[in-house]
């Protein structure tokens, strides 16, 4: 078998190959090319689907929901990347001590990251519960009436967010700390024999050897949280207002496939949703070539 060549080595190849490509194709690629099919179509899974061509493109793009969903995850996204991209590189830079202890403090601050989001969101909505929850009891110390955090959607989208930051910290944390121990220690040596401070080296060592990581969080965060969905569908209190009135673009695809049976405009939206991504990425990848710094040796 180690002389076969051609068509005998590449039969071997195919078979070892061949359960990972029934997998990927039954799995993503018939999945994608269907919805892609489906996204030119009405469907509505009882009877069989009739071709449109871009009517659903065109209801879409004036559709108020979808703009209302576009507008929460946009807002969602502004405040939730910079705050968690933040916080994940200031804990990253206090785990990077070598303390007594430190390793016990880094498992916990992970434990959020797996844990499911029905259970952060039931804990999370009992620590916003305008009635009994911590966060309006901690406020009422202080003299301020908290809100009704999960019922309005003014503050619920708030709600959310300190709730994704809590859970998410701890994952961006890991990838900055794993940039930081990558960084060699012969740079601050050098630094500090000419007289750099800390944040000397912090701002010219530290910051420009790390952009590689930091570019990829940036990129992994706004890619998550365009396709966001367990917090908005699980996080308002029901029958309220923020029920009602805050969504983001996959849960108006899911409402849309499975409340309303219509499996084309959903996957129209999804469609739109990709490309809104892809355009996204692809101006970053472009973007990073004037801030991302790479060490040479």
């Amino acid at each position: 078998m180690a002389g076969d060549r051609g068509w005998q080595k590449w039969k071997w190849v195919l078979l070892f190959l061949l359960p990972s490509l029934l997998g990927l194709t039954v799995f993503i690629l018939y999945p994608i090319i269907s919805s892609f099919w489906l996204a030119f179509n009405d469907w509505n899974l009882l009877s069989p689907p009739e071709f449109v061509g871009l009517a659903n493109f065109q209801e879409l793009f004036s559709d108020p929901s979808f703009w209302s969903a576009l507008r929460y995850t946009l807002t969602f996204i502004v405040l939730y990347v910079p705050l968690a991209f933040v916080l994940g590189l200031g804990l990253a830079l206090f785990l990077n001590h070598r303390w007594r202890g430190i390793l016990v403090v880094r498992a916990a601050t992970f434990l959020p990251v797996v844990a499911s989001w029905v259970v952060v969101s039931l804990i999370w909505k009992w620590i916003f519960n305008p009635a009994y929850g911590l966060v309006n009891f901690a406020l009422k110390w202080v003299g301020i009436t908290g809100p009704a955090w999960l019922f309005e959607p003014q503050t619920a989208i708030y709600a959310m967010v300190i709730t994704s930051v809590w859970k998410d910290v701890g994952y961006i944390a890991l990838l900055n700390l794993g940039g930081l121990q990558g960084i060699s220690e012969t740079y601050y040596e050098a630094a500090r024999i000419d007289g750099a401070s800390r944040w000397g080296l912090l701002r010219y060592i530290t910051l420009p050897l790390l952009t590689p990581t930091l570019f990829f969080v940036v990129i992994t965060l706004l890619i998550n949280y365009f396709q966001m969905f367990e917090q908005v569908w699980l996080m308002p209190m029901r029958d309220s207002a923020a029920a009602r009135q805050v969504s983001v673009i996959v849960s108006e695809v899911v409402r849309n496939a499975f409340s309303y049976n219509r499996m084309g405009y959903a996957s129209a939206m999804s469609w739109v949703l990709f490309g809104l991504i892809f355009m996204i990425t692809a101006v970053q990848l472009r973007l990073q070539k004037r801030w991302v710094h790479y060490a040479t040796e």
